[in-house]
């Protein structure tokens, strides 16, 4: 599933090479070297980034932007039906473990579509609208509902890899908007329902919902437009990972999850009315 996040200091915005490992486990030679790689990657995608290094990009940036954001009343549409089930949806750390690095509490609940290129079948199948609708993002690699909870504070951290960018798309948004905010670098964005944000969640980023009342975006990962020969590299790094032990332990720990959900909603199904 998706590559989980890692907590790090500010870093410089070509310090780039952590992994999403708790800081007191001492990796494998193995992941050591793979560490190698992406840091070796990093440093080349940042080098020959065909539209620079923002932190946050204009949406105009990406013409197609327009089209996700014309979706969003279908895709809420989607959403409001998944939420009747909010208690049973699965938080972020019970999926990918290494997020227990910058979460630890039930308050930040996921709904995933594609994660690190691997679908989730059943719930695309409960999204058709919103699936087809990521269509027009090229190069995507993880899509998923993030839903915030209230007085939920993500604290400040990075992504494992500047390979991908990240595209939010605000579905449900209270409206405090003082009290609700990411934060990337050193720019403060606030979310909005129907409009898209894009950012490099390889700066240092952090998110908060200090109100009462639930905040939903749309989650989606796409790789990030590079020139040769970061292009390449980036595409096999991509396909790699997901024989990585993290990913595939997200993917299982997804399928236990999903098998559950879907038998629940089964049995309600076929229970005999009164």
């Amino acid at each position: 599933m998706d590559m989980p996040a890692s907590k790090s200091s500010a870093p410089h915005e070509q310090s780039f090479g952590t992994s999403g490992i708790a800081p007191m486990e001492r990796p494998s030679r193995v992941t050591r070297f793979f560490m190698s790689i992406v840091g070796w990657a990093e440093r080349l995608n940042f080098k020959y980034a065909k539209l620079g290094n923002p932190p946050v990009y204009d949406n105009a940036t990406f013409p197609w932007a327009k089209e996700v954001e014309k979706a969003y009343p279908a895709i809420r549409a989607e959403l409001d039906k998944i939420l009747l089930r909010q208690s049973e949806l699965p938080s972020f750390q019970d999926i990918s473990t290494d997020v227990k690095t910058i979460s630890t509490d039930n308050h930040w609940k996921t709904f995933f579509l594609l994660g690190f290129g691997l679908k989730s079948q059943q719930n695309i199948d409960a999204c058709p609208e919103t699936w087809k609708a990521m269509q027009n993002i090229p190069g995507l690699t993880t899509v998923m509902f993030s839903i915030f909870e209230p007085g939920k504070h993500l604290p400040a951290h990075r992504g494992p890899y500047n390979g991908v960018l990240r595209l939010h798309l605000g579905m449900i948004v209270p409206e405090q908007s003082d009290r609700i905010a990411i934060r990337v670098k050193d720019q403060i964005c606030h979310w909005e329902e129907g409009k898209v944000l894009i950012f490099d969640d390889a700066y240092e980023h952090e998110a908060w919902n200090h109100t009462d009342k639930t905040r939903v975006v749309l989650f989606v990962d796409f790789t990030k437009p590079l020139k040769f020969p970061a292009k390449l590299v980036n595409w096999m790094l991509m396909h790699l990972a997901i024989f990585t032990p993290f990913i595939r332990e997200g993917l299982d720990n997804h399928n236990e999850w999903e098998k559950k959900f879907y038998a629940e909603a089964e049995r309600l199904r076929n229970q005999p009315t009164a």
